[in-house]
């Protein structure tokens, strides 16, 4: 099977690529690397030069996923919080919508019994956006945006219960969609429940 020469990094990118690609149709916990190769065009041998075992393949997606989430987050202009707020969860049901098998992915490494290189990658990029979503929440009851009673812990895990919450009925129907005009509803809802002014 002939195929134009691509250097390693690309030939990984492109297996990363490929995975997410099968999961959004695919249940990640019974996906082979014979169908991940097949995809490809190349066969597992042609595979396994780039990546070791499948482990390493997993690794390198959750890899990815991590860095592309937090890149999206990271670009975001300058705002106040809450507007700050709102532009992440905008660009991350973007990020979802873009690629539909990522949380297919997350939430199936999140239920692997025992520790795996993988989980630990997955629970990193969690706490990290816990940690994003509080330091906004912390900075806009400083500015006096929310309610000064305001539980910023509790908040914290109300806004990504929202967020996990919407990629679970996206995944129970197949359809990611919605989620764009869900997500603007249910931010609504959140700002009220602070004592925030409605979204403009």
């Amino acid at each position: 099977m002939n195929r134009p020469y691509l250097s390693a990094d690309l030939r990984r990118a492109e297996t990363v690529a490929t995975v997410i690609e099968l999961a959004a149709t695919h249940d990640p916990a019974v996906m082979t690397t014979g169908q991940i190769a097949a995809a490809m065009g190349v066969s597992q041998g042609a595979l396994f030069r780039q990546f070791p075992d499948k482990m390493a393949i997993w690794t390198a997606v959750l890899e990815w996923t991590c860095g592309e989430l937090n890149h999206r987050f990271d670009i975001l202009p300058s705002s106040p919080p809450l507007t700050r707020l709102e532009a992440m969860l905008a660009a991350h049901v973007d990020f979802i919508i873009e690629q539909p098998g990522v949380p297919r992915i997350l939430f199936g490494e999140l239920q692997r019994a025992g520790e795996t290189p993988t989980k630990v990658i997955a629970r990193q990029l969690m706490a990290g956006y816990r940690a994003r979503v509080a330091r906004e929440l912390q900075a806009a009851r400083e500015a006096g945006d929310i309610a000064d009673a305001t539980d910023v812990e509790a908040a914290t895990v109300l806004f990504l219960a929202m967020v996990q919450g919407m990629v679970m009925q996206g995944l129970a129907v197949d359809d990611f969609t919605a989620m764009p005009v869900l997500a603007r509803r249910l931010l609504g809802l959140f700002r009220h429940s602070l004592g925030a002014s409605p979204c403009a």
